[in-house]
């Protein structure tokens, strides 16, 4: 292939923008939590919430498939934990991260308090990596304090610290839920939360409970007769706004207020010309870091297994601990071939005799969606290369070649498209997509791989290639030696549809 310099410029732009550093990938309106390794004690270690932490660099491709559904567990967790996200790749950010441990992207963390205020918990999360997979394993790890009250222990709970208000929920539910675990956590050591059951009778009873779920709140450790009722809305926002009018208790800071740093002039002395633990640290996670970017995240950080609760939770570092030995990442992922003329388009792709090829049509102005196509299909191709598997190859096709048009009119594709095709057997499938057009989600990674996969499997719809795309097979004198065969895979049935699924994580704001 010859690369022009004009006609590299147009496909360069998509193929260079799917690696180079960003500013991070949560913008500033994101409910996921922004962190570095300055806030970190204050915002996550100083709280009384637990925490999921998120260890990632920009340039990630599986940081970038698992943003959506970061971002929807943040939103479905939102006033319940605390969903935090912090860019190794910023380098005041690099000792911090060395510190975890982090070797690969993305590493996810829950953080949850410890019996020591400040000094958390911090267990590996490996669980899926979907939004409903890390918020249920988010919400058994929130904090319990809430206690359940039977008619057997209500009359010496109430004698418990007099002076304290205590805030009752009634309930038709025997498990307590992440919405009154969190009100509980707002107000530790200074409102008493329990729980009580609708099967106890005699509770029930006392307090004139008629419906279920219903709270109530004895101002003071007052007497039973006293309890306020909640009338409003069953979310945090409406019971924590209730409680603190009620008792003109305000809940409890968070985050932790910043500490104030006072110098001290005498007690300065020459910084030792040894190399500290924090450098150390930021070394070996900064060479781990450049071995990843270089591959894009081939060998990537924890995998999508079933959630493991580490037996051996550590205490959360201050930030440096001793960090494993680097991992040893494959060589990069070089981005895929470009066609710049349709000679080249009908020698790979477009032939009487070529094989199954993918192609992504690249408009003239590439934004973050092609980025991420391209991005996606040279991880894909590099992989199956380092394994030594069999693949059929995946091209560019720049909008300055005159087979971008040819192929776009006679197919009826978008300016950006992605599509596999195979002139010799005639058909062509285009990439499945959930709305009206290609989304960042339909060009992720896994997204692309599974459609790949369903190709090389023979699983995936196909549609006929229109008469006359295909160039003619010219005639061949009868000297010509037999070519070596093209294995190819087994012919398919044209098939129509596609089903989409989307699984989302069930709320946990109720009660």
């Amino acid at each position: 292939m010859v690369y022009t310099p004009s006609a590299l410029a147009i496909a360069a732009t998509a193929l260079l923008a799917a690696v180079p550093a960003q500013a991070g990938l949560y913008p500033k309106s994101s409910k996921v939590l922004q962190i570095t390794g300055k806030n970190y004690d204050r915002l996550i270690a100083q709280s009384n919430h637990t925490s999921i932490v998120e260890f990632y660099a920009p340039w990630c491709g599986h940081c970038k498939n698992l943003q959506p559904a970061y971002e929807k567990a943040a939103g479905s967790l939102e006033g319940l934990a605390k969903v935090a996200a912090v860019d190794c790749d910023e380098e005041s950010n690099k000792a911090f991260c060395g510190g975890f441990g982090v070797q690969g992207f993305p590493t996810l963390k829950i953080v949850r308090p410890g019996k020591k205020p400040g000094k958390p918990v911090v267990e590996d999360y490996n669980g899926p990596r979907t939004a409903k997979g890390i918020v249920d394993a988010v919400v058994e790890k929130i904090p319990n304090h809430v206690q359940r009250v039977d008619d057997k222990t209500l009359e010496s709970w109430l004698a418990e610290s007099k002076d304290l208000p205590k805030a009752i929920l009634f309930t038709d539910k025997g498990k307590t839920s992440a919405l009154i675990k969190s009100v509980a956590i707002e107000f530790k050591d200074s409102i008493t939360v329990a729980q009580i059951r609708d099967k106890e009778k005699a509770s029930v009873e006392l307090f004139g409970i008629t419906k279920f779920p219903t709270l109530i709140l004895l101002p003071g450790g007052k007497e039973a007769a006293e309890g306020i009722k909640y009338e409003g809305e069953l979310k945090k926002a409406g019971i924590v706004e209730f409680l603190t009018k009620t008792t003109n208790i305000e809940a409890n800071p968070d985050p932790a207020p910043p500490k104030v740093k006072v110098k001290d002039e005498k007690s300065k002395k020459p910084k030792p010309s040894k190399k500290t633990d924090a450098s150390k640290e930021k070394e070996k996670f900064e060479s781990a870091s450049a071995s990843q970017a270089s591959s894009e995240g081939a060998a990537g950080g924890p995998s999508a297994t079933d959630e493991t609760i580490v037996e051996g939770a550590t205490e959360s570092p201050e930030p440096v601990v001793e960090a494993e030995k680097p991992i040893i990442i494959p060589d990069p992922a070089p981005p895929i071939g470009i066609l710049i003329s349709s000679a080249e388009l009908e020698k790979e792709c477009l032939g009487p005799k070529t094989g199954t090829c993918i192609l992504a049509l690249l408009p003239p102005t590439p934004d973050a969606v092609v980025s991420t196509a391209v991005g996606s299909l040279s991880e894909i191709s590099h992989r199956h290369k380092l394994h030594k598997r069999q693949i059929f190859p995946f091209y560019a096709l720049p909008e300055s070649n005159e087979g971008y048009a040819t192929i776009k009119n006679a197919l009826g594709l978008a300016d950006f498209d992605v599509i596999a095709i195979n002139a010799k057997r005639g058909w062509w499938r285009k990439l499945p997509t959930k709305g009206d057009k290609i989304a960042e989600s339909d060009v992720g990674e896994e997204a692309l791989e599974n459609w790949v996969d369903a190709i090389r499997l023979g699983e995936a719809s196909k549609s006929r290639l229109p008469a006359g795309l295909v160039p003619e097979e010219p005639e061949e004198p009868a000297s010509v030696e037999a070519e070596v065969p093209v294995v190819e895979e087994t012919p398919e049935a044209v098939k129509e549809g596609e089903q989409v699924v989307d699984k989302t994580a069930e709320p946990h704001d109720e009660l």
